[in-house]
């Protein structure tokens, strides 16, 4: 008996569904594509469940005739190309005639659709593959398709569904990138009743950009085009100040079609050159229209990734077109709004101590130094006042200690030295010889040392001595750790005290980003993040934690809420440890900032409190030392002891 047979045509139709139906969001993308070869100016798309329950798309478009509506559910059934050389030049977004007997063989499938040229309509019904009803039906100009039961007879493929919500997300990105795609059509999306989206169909780019990432930022959106021989590039791109924490914000458009490609992200990136800043990508809308021979889409069955002909000349010409349109822009930012945005409206009755590290340089430059306590100015880098009192300095006068026998080691200096930097023997305090090298160390807290400020080196690094050398403190570190320190515990007690806003933040998302915060909002609340619904994709912020910024509010929301959209599976804990890091950065002092002998004071003072005083939050260490030995090493006070017995001769 043969081994090798033939696979039925609806095995062989749900193997290729593996590939074209991956989840309910493939199931809208290659319905509308179909509605929109179809010539419609109008797409409707209702979900019930995220699509999982039922999904009907609605268009306006040519409609199918009766003779072919059943053919239509055959494999490799197309009326997009007829010949090989059609291939290589593909107009339409669906061509390979796989995507309806994909979609028939894994669910219920129910078609109304009428042609213009004919009097009747048609209504057509499969099921798993086979038919169950053809009939006429009332004639409607258009198609409209309902998909019910996705999965029914695959049920394994259910498990690999996410949340309804994180479905209803892919099917919004999915639209979203459509309507950018095909501004002159008029889309809609809703779930369970509830409109997500709607645009105009006006061929008006940046309206359909409105509706999707809302009116605030679609004004921050600056037109470009740019052409060459062979490629002709148009669409908006954000002013550097409007940014995101990942690329999904680039929109990458060939002929009408989404793609992904990594060659012209590096592009749109390397035209923005370095106004961007490290980790943040721009929004972008890049339509490329080009000859459909230099473009081969027939490479990947959800047709997102095509091989470009002269990619490189692509990406240059991009690249250029993107500098030349922000190099229009006067980029500087307004210095007075800069000033009144983060500077308090009412002034505090200390006026030197309210102000920012940059601010005090200015005016102990400008006036005579008003005098104030260590203490105080400490209470200034940290926010808020210290629990823990400052004692003044006492300036002291060390002794050499010269060691010449072995019994001087018990000398009251050395007792001394041993308590103040806490090395401990053991309990019957035997003598140091006596001592065995198996006794398990006592675990003991690094002693951190007693620095007596001397100066600042080219306004980033602090020198100072103790007892047991010099130290060089890198003043950004060492604030950055302080100011850990003081925000993590601040975020651990965020329900404590509120501070209303005067004017509420009303932020704007679009619909795919919009469910996944409002998946994470009793995350976010716990966090003092609190979002309340606010129209459509839209939230608004009536208060926040008393630790925040003042005037920087809105950037501290949004960074946090970013973390979640990147990364869903953060935990409370962590999304705290992130905003303690990214507050103590940018709170801190910069390099080349020069500070005056009573602030460089006050921030070593407020180092030796912290719990690590050691590292900075990114791991990078706050301060080095040189022991006078290391220092004899360097003038050669001290030579190595092969170099002494070699002048001996």
């Amino acid at each position: 008996m043969a081994k090798i047979h033939e696979l039925s045509t609806i095995l062989a139709d749900q193997i290729a569904a593996g590939e074209v139906v991956e989840r309910p969001a493939s199931v809208v993308k290659e319905l509308v594509e179909n509605a929109i070869d179809a010539k419609s100016t109008q797409i409707d798309i209702y979900v019930k469940d995220a699509g999982v329950k039922e999904i009907t798309v609605i268009d306006n478009g040519e409609g199918i005739l009766q003779e072919d509506v059943a053919l239509a559910f055959f494999r490799h059934a197309t009326s997009k190309i007829t010949d090989r050389n059609d291939l290589f030049q593909v107009k339409t977004l669906g061509f390979r005639g796989e995507a309806l007997p994909s979609i028939a063989s894994i669910a219920d499938v129910k078609v109304e659709t009428a042609n213009i040229a004919e009097t009747e309509g048609t209504f057509y019904h499969v099921r798993g593959g086979k038919t169950q009803t053809k009939r006429p039906a009332a004639k409607r100009v258009g198609t409209k398709i309902t998909v019910t039961d996705l999965f029914y007879n695959t049920p394994a493929r259910l498990k690999y569904l996410s949340s309804l919500q994180t479905e209803l997300a892919a099917i919004s990105d999915i639209v979203d990138r459509l309507a950018l795609s095909h501004e002159q059509i008029a889309f809609s999306l809703y779930n369970n009743e509830r409109r997500l989206l709607q645009t105009a169909g006006n061929g008006k780019l940046q309206q359909t950009i409105s509706a999707i990432y809302g009116v605030q930022n679609a004004r921050q959106m600056l037109e470009f085009s740019g052409q060459d021989s062979d490629f002709s590039v148009k669409g908006y791109i954000s002013l550097p100040k409007l940014t995101r924490a990942s690329r999904n914000y680039i929109s990458l458009l060939v002929n009408g079609r989404y793609i992904k490609n990594n060659q012209l992200l590096k592009a749109v990136l390397k035209g923005y050159g370095s106004k961007l800043m490290v980790g943040r990508y721009p929004l972008a809308v890049i339509d490329i229209k080009l000859d459909p021979l230099l473009v081969d889409v027939n490479v990947h069955p959800t047709k997102q990734e095509v091989r470009i002909s002269k990619e490189e000349q692509l990406c240059e010409l991009v690249t250029q077109a993107l500098k030349e349109r922000l190099s229009q822009e006067n980029l500087i930012p307004n210095a007075l709004q800069n000033m009144t945005s983060n500077r308090p409206k009412t002034k505090e009755k200390v006026t030197q101590l309210d102000l920012t590290l940059a601010e005090t340089q200015s005016n102990y430059q400008t006036r005579p130094q008003k005098r104030h306590s260590t203490a105080e100015v400490t209470q200034v880098l940290l926010g808020e006042a210290l629990k823990k009192n400052v004692s003044p300095k006492v300036e002291v006068t060390v002794e050499p200690v010269i060691i010449k026998d072995k019994q001087q080691l018990n000398s009251p200096q050395l007792q001394k030295w041993d308590e103040k930097y806490q090395v401990t023997l053991n309990k019957e305090k035997k003598p140091l010889e006596s001592v065995e090298l198996t006794e398990k160390p006592v675990k003991e807290r690094p002693k951190f040392p007693e620095l007596t400020y001397i100066g600042q080196l080219h306004g980033t690094y602090l020198l100072a001595q103790a007892e047991d050398g010099l130290y060089i403190v890198d003043q950004h570190a060492a604030q950055e750790r302080c100011k850990y320190e003081y925000y993590r515990q601040k975020i651990a007690n965020v329900q404590q005290v509120q501070q209303t806003l005067l004017v509420p933040l009303v932020l704007t998302y679009p619909t795919s980003e919009a469910l996944k915060i409002a998946e994470n909002r009793e995350k976010l609340a716990k966090l003092g993040v609190w979002l309340e619904d606010f129209g459509q994709n839209t939230f608004i912020v009536r208060k926040h934690p008393q630790w925040f910024k003042k005037g920087q509010e809105e950037e501290i929301v949004k960074e946090m809420i970013e973390w979640f959209l990147a990364d869903q599976h953060l935990t409370v804990a962590q999304v705290r440890e992130k905003t303690a890091i990214m507050m103590s950065c940018k709170r801190s002092i910069k390099a080349n900032h020069h500070l005056d002998e009573l602030q460089a004071k006050a921030l070593l003072e407020q180092l030796k409190t912290c719990e690590n005083p050691f590292n900075c939050p990114h791991g990078r260490p706050t301060l080095v030392h040189f022991s006078p030995t290391d220092l004899e090493h360097m003038f050669k006070r001290i030579q190595d002891q092969h170099v002494s017995k070699r002048a001996d001769l």
